[in-house]
C-alpha cells in the first residue's frame, strides 16, 4: 500500500466516522448524547481539516466547534429538560 493509498483510506475513514456521528446527533432522544456526538463530529471534521494541509481551520473548529459550542448547548441543556420529547 502506497502513502498516497493510506492517506485516503483515513479520509475515508475519517468520512464513515463525521457521516456516523452526524446521525448519530440527529436520532438521539437524549439531547446530552446529541451534543457529545455532534462535538464529536466536530473533532474529525477537525482532523479532517488537518489532513487536508489546513491546520489553522482546523484549530479553529476545534476549539469553537468542539469546545465552546458544546459547552455553550450543554449548559443550555441543563437549565432545561435533558430529553427529547416527542
Amino acid at each position: 500500500m502506497t502513502p498516497l493509498q493510506l492517506d485516503m483510506a483515513i479520509q475515508f475513514i475519517i468520512l464513515i466516522g463525521i457521516l456516523l456521528t452526524a446521525y448519530l446527533t440527529i436520532t438521539y432522544k437524549d439531547l446530552l448524547s446529541a451534543a457529545l456526538a455532534s462535538a464529536g463530529m466536530s473533532l474529525l471534521l477537525s482532523l479532517e481539516f488537518y489532513m487536508l494541509h489546513a491546520p489553522d481551520v482546523a484549530i479553529a473548529e476545534a476549539a469553537v466547534g468542539a469546545g465552546v459550542a458544546t459547552a455553550i448547548i450543554v449548559y443550555g441543556i441543563s437549565k432545561t429538560s435533558r430529553w427529547e420529547e416527542v
